[in-house]
C-alpha cells in the first residue's frame, strides 16, 4: 500500500533523481494511528528491540502522555513503496531540544523500521539519499539523537551506516540457539555445569524452588511490585538513581503487562518456598524474546543460592525448546552475558544536527562517547575514574559503581 493512500494531505519532501537515485518521497506524521499500517507491515518480520515494536510504543506513548506535536513519525517511500519509518520523540535534555528514540535506555538498542531486503539492495548513495530525504526534511529540534542502533549487515551491506555521523557505542549481546541441548553444548563447560549445580544445591538448601512463565494478566501486574522493589534495592545499595520511579515510566509498565495491552510480556519467576526471589521481565516477538529487566531478592541469607544465576539458567533451559532462537540480553558487558551469549553485535549512537546549538551538544557527547569507551578499555583509566567518582558520591574506591 502507497504511503500517499493512508496520508492524504500530509506535507511531501522530495530528493531529486540524481545519479540513478530515485526519488524519496517522505511525510511526517504526528498521529500514531496514521503510522500504525505501515508500521505493522515493517514489524511483521524480525525486529532488533521492543521499541520497534507498535504495541510497546503505543503503550509508552499513553503512559508518557505525549503530546501529538511532539510525537513525530517519519515516514518515507521509494518509487511508490514504503521502505522505512522513523518513530521520534521531541523533547528537552539539559537545555537542547532533541528528537530521539521513545523509551530512551530502557531499551537495550533501537533502530528504524525498514524494509531490510530492499535496502540491502540499495547501494551505499542510493541509501545516504534516502536517510538525509527522511531527516533533512525534520524541524522544531535541535538535534536528532539515535541511541545505540545496532550495526546490521545484510549481503555485506551496512544498512544504517550513512545515518547521519555515528560513533560506536557499548556491544549487543545475545544467545541464538535452535535447542537447550546446542546452548548446554556450546556455553557450558565441565567446570561451569558443576558451578551451576553447586549453586542450584545451596538454593535447594534453603527451601523448595520452583520456576515459571507468567504472561500478561492481574498476576503478571502483581509480580511487577515485587520486581520493582528488589531493583529499587539494588538501586539504593548502588547509590544511583532509580530510573523507574520516573514520570510515566511505571505506568507504562503496568500497562505493558495488562491483558490485551500489544506487547507480549514473558516473567520468568523463580520461586522459593512460594515467595518471589528473582524475575526477568521479557518481552517476545516472533522467535525473539528480549529482556529489559532482571531483579533478585536482597536477602543476604537468599543470595547464598544465585538466585539470579538460578532464575537465568532455568530461563536458558526452557526458552529455546518453546520455540524462541534468539534470547537478547542488552547492551552492555556482565558476566551472565559471557556465560550465555554467543553473538556479538555492535552499536552505535548516530546524530544528525538541525541547529547550531545542536551542532554544539552532538558533537560534546559524541567526544564524550570516545572518551568513555576509552576509559573503559583501560583498567588504569577505569579504576581511576572508578575512585573519582566513588568519591563525589561519598564512597570509597571499594564501592560498587562503574563508568557509565
Amino acid at each position: 500500500m502507497s504511503m500517499t493512500a493512508l496520508i492524504d494531505d500530509a506535507p511531501v519532501a522530495r530528493l531529486p533523481r540524481a545519479h540513478g537515485v530515485p526519488v524519496v518521497a517522505v511525510h511526517i506524521l504526528h498521529d500514531l494511528d496514521q503510522a500504525a499500517p505501515l508500521w505493522l507491515r515493517l514489524q511483521a518480520g524480525e525486529i532488533e528491540s521492543p521499541g520497534q515494536s507498535l504495541g510497546f510504543t503505543r503503550a509508552w506513548v499513553a503512559a508518557q502522555r505525549i503530546a501529538a506535536e511532539d510525537q513525530v513519525y517519519v515516514v518515507a517511500e521509494m518509487e511508490g513503496q514504503p521502505v522505512a519509518l522513523l518513530p521520534l520523540w521531541r523533547r528537552k535534555a539539559r537545555g537542547v531540544t532533541l528528537l530521539s528514540w521513545f523509551p530512551g535506555p530502557h531499551v537495550g538498542c533501537n533502530a528504524p523500521l525498514v524494509d531490510i531486503a530492499r535496502l540491502a539492495r540499495l547501494g551505499s548513495v542510493e541509501r545516504a539519499a534516502l536517510w538525509s530525504a527522511m531527516l533533512e526534511s525534520l524541524s522544531g529540534a535541535d538535534l536528532i539523537y539515535l541511541k545505540s542502533v545496532p550495526q546490521l549487515t545484510v549481503n555485506g551491506a551496512d544498512l544504517f551506516a550513512e545515518l547521519g555521523r555515528s560513533v560506536a557505542a557499548e556491544t549487543l549481546y545475545r544467545a541464538q540457539f535452535s535447542s537447550w541441548e546446542e546452548a548446554d553444548k556450546t556455553q557450558r563447560s565441565k567446570s561451569r555445569r558443576k558451578h551451576d549445580r553447586q549453586q542450584g544445591e545451596r538454593l535447594d538448601a534453603l527451601g523448595a524452588a520452583s520456576f515459571e512463565e507468567v504472561r500478561n494478566g492481574p498476576e503478571a501486574r502483581a509480580i511487577l511490585d515485587i520486581m520493582f522493589r528488589q531493583r529499587a534495592a539494588r538501586f539504593a545499595t548502588m547509590g544511583v538513581p532509580d530510573p523507574f520511579t520516573c514520570d510515566g515510566v511505571r505506568a507504562f509498565y503496568d500497562a505493558s503487562v495488562a491483558e490485551g495491552s500489544g506487547v507480549e510480556i514473558r516473567l520468568h519467576v523463580l520461586r522459593l518456598d512460594g515467595e518471589i526471589v528473582a524475575v526477568r521481565y521479557n518481552v517476545a516477538h516472533g522467535t525473539r524474546l528480549f529482556c529489559l529487566i532482571s531483579s533478585m531478592s536482597d536477602d543476604a541469607t537468599i543470595q547464598t543460592g544465585s538466585p539470579g544465576k538460578q532464575c537465568l539458567l532455568r530461563v536458558m533451559q526452557s526458552v529455546f525448546d518453546a520455540g524462541y532462537r534468539t534470547f537478547d540480553m542488552g547492551a552492555g558487558f556482565t558476566d551472565e552475558k559471557r556465560h550465555w551469549c554467543n553473538v556479538q553485535i555492535p552499536v552505535r549512537h548516530h546524530y544528525v544536527p538541525l541547529t547550531t546549538l545542536g551542532s554544539i551538544a552532538g558533537e560534546g557527547h559524541r567526544t564524550w562517547q570516545v572518551l568513555r569507551q576509552r576509559i573503559k578499555a583501560n583498567a588504569r583509566l577505569k579504576g581511576w575514574a572508578k575512585a573519582v567518582r566513588a568519591r563525589v558520591q561519598g564512597k570509597t574506591a571499594d564501592g560498587q559503581t562503574s563508568v557509565t
